[in-house]
């Protein structure tokens, strides 16, 4: 997992790729940046090196080391992308802890998965320590998520971060701001799949920052590509790791940005994505 831009915690479309969403969102920009604000983008490179540091040294501990390039990885049956296309199957039964959960046991299945569980890892609900662990202990394979929110604790709880990014000590956001870490999903691709294990990549753009007047930290957008490896257990694909990298970034249009204002009445307005896929 690696930033050079932006914050976040995840190729072009493939087989069979359907995007459904129940909500919508907005992703506007602001334009004029005030002198001496902390850059969002190096605060994020911080907290993004750490977890880095902390998930790898996990990762290697527990898992036998294929990659992408491994040969006796399972071979994507088809690399060639499909228009969107509903099949009229219903591929989530019901939500836990607000996340879609549920999923088919099929290539499909696990491509919904992992383009909903995107959505929490790298949202918001991370910064605060009920929800981050709701989240972790909800998506990842049973004997990963201790070790995994035990990593991820020492990120989100440490005040100097915190400081960093503009947000009060216990994570919440200052008096007159919104806190916005939203994560819009653009497609998902089948890099491997087996019956119990799929390797799934997830292109999104991501929002983070913080909407208000009297932000020195504005709301800005970043694109990012994350590879999960799933397993299925307990009934459902749960997390085992994951990889991620920068872009592919679209070239920005001329567009004017969002006043301070606007961005805030847009988050208070516009909900953030409960189902993909």
């Amino acid at each position: 997992m690696s930033h050079d831009d932006d914050y976040v915690d995840y190729a072009t479309p493939e087989p069979g790729t359907r995007t459904r969403f129940a909500e919508g969102d907005n992703d506007a920009r602001y334009g004029t940046r005030r002198g001496g604000r902390v850059s969002p983008s190096r605060a994020m490179v911080t907290v993004v090196g750490v977890v880095v540091l902390l998930i790898a040294a996990i990762a290697f501990a527990n898992r036998g080391g294929n990659t992408e390039d491994d040969p006796e990885s399972p071979a994507n049956p088809d690399t060639k992308a499909q228009p969107t296309s509903p099949t009229g199957d219903t591929p989530v039964n019901t939500p836990a802890n607000g996340i879609p959960t549920g999923f088919p046991q099929s290539a499909e299945g696990a491509q919904s998965a992992a383009a909903n569980y995107t959505v929490p890892l790298a949202g918001a609900g991370m910064f605060d320590e009920e929800e981050r662990a709701d989240i972790v202990r909800s998506l990842y394979v049973p004997g990963v998520a201790e070790a995994r929110l035990s990593a991820l604790d020492e990120v989100y709880d440490d005040p100097a971060f915190l400081q960093r990014i503009g947000l009060e000590e216990d994570g919440t956001a200052p008096t007159g701001t919104t806190f916005v870490s939203r994560i819009n999903p653009v497609g998902a691709s089948v890099k491997a799949y087996t019956d119990d294990t799929a390797k799934i990549a997830v292109w999104y753009s991501a929002l983070f920052g913080l909407a208000g007047e009297d932000s020195e930290n504005p709301v800005t957008e970043s694109w990012y590509t994350t590879t999960y490896e799933l397993q299925w257990a307990d009934g459902d694909w749960k997390v085992s790791d994951y990889t991620q990298k920068d872009g592919p970034v679209p070239v920005g249009r001329d567009q004017t940005a969002s006043s301070a204002e606007d961005m805030a009445k847009a988050i208070e307005e516009f909900g953030g994505f409960t189902y993909a896929r």
